[in-house]
């Protein structure tokens, strides 16, 4: 018996889902944003994910959660509402 799995291509959904930032070497990273959960202003600033990885970055707190804020109002704005009666009639 033989199997074939297809995968469908990747979204633009998932691409929303990161945030662009800047190591502090200028390498540019793409952060998921759901995954932050931390952002620390020491000396530089560090983000904290939830899977335990820490990232130096160039950008400050300000604007870490000043993507992440536009991330959210992107994301949840785009999601549609599901109305449970809509189109449902009394017999």
């Amino acid at each position: 018996m033989v199997f074939t799995l297809f995968f469908p291509p990747p979204t633009i959904s998932i691409i929303i889902t990161m945030i662009k930032l800047h190591k502090l070497n200028g390498a540019e990273i793409v952060v998921n944003a759901e995954l932050i959960e931390s952002v620390e202003a020491s000396p530089d600033t560090v983000v904290n994910l939830a899977t335990g990885n820490r990232f130096l970055i160039k950008e400050t707190v300000q604007e870490v959660v000043d993507r992440t804020i536009a991330y959210k109002i992107k994301v949840y704005a785009e999601r549609k509402c599901v109305n449970p009666i809509e189109g449902y009639e009394k017999k």
